[in-house]
């Protein structure tokens, strides 16, 4: 029972995260993205490791940094130049983590050839094309309101 309580803690903690921190839910579209578009990729079972070995790092340094983030503010919401540099450093760690990220996502994704077979082949299919831009749409939507400012659009229509 009691591990049930610990992941029932856990699930709290990501869904708080989801909620409130923009750039969490941007890294869950872009892991979303990263993942549907490497299926048009052959990488190998080593591939595929390092890049969801990448996402759930970056996952966790988000879920880390928040964790930080709101520790500090409980200590104080005065400034503290202590508490700026331990926000800012957490900040930069999701940052070095996700630069380095890209570089590999470049690496790895960089193809021109398969990515002029990826746009033919949503071209030629234009269900899925139609698909992919409402995807898109519904990312932009999560990322930038996030569940809570969509929520309150919508007590506000009613």
């Amino acid at each position: 029972m009691r591990q049930l309580r610990s992941f029932g803690a856990a699930f709290c903690g990501i869904w708080h995260t989801i909620k409130n921190e923009g750039h969490f839910r941007f890294h869950l579209v872009a892991a979303f993205y990263v993942i549907i578009f490497g299926l048009f990729y052959d990488f190998s079972r080593a591939q595929w490791t390092l890049i969801l070995l990448l996402i759930g790092a970056i996952l966790a340094a988000e879920l880390f940094n928040t964790a930080l983030e709101n520790l500090a503010d409980r200590v104080t919401k005065e400034r503290d130049a202590l508490i700026k540099v331990a926000k800012d450093a957490a900040a930069g760690a999701v940052l070095a983590l996700s630069a380095f990220a890209v570089v590999i996502a470049v690496m790895l994704y960089l193809d021109f050839g398969r990515i002029a077979n990826i746009f033919s082949f949503f071209l030629g299919n234009i269900p899925l094309l139609i698909l992919l831009i409402i995807s898109i749409i519904i990312s932009i939507v999560f990322i930038v309101p996030g569940p809570e400012g969509i929520a309150k659009l919508f007590r506000k229509t009613k």
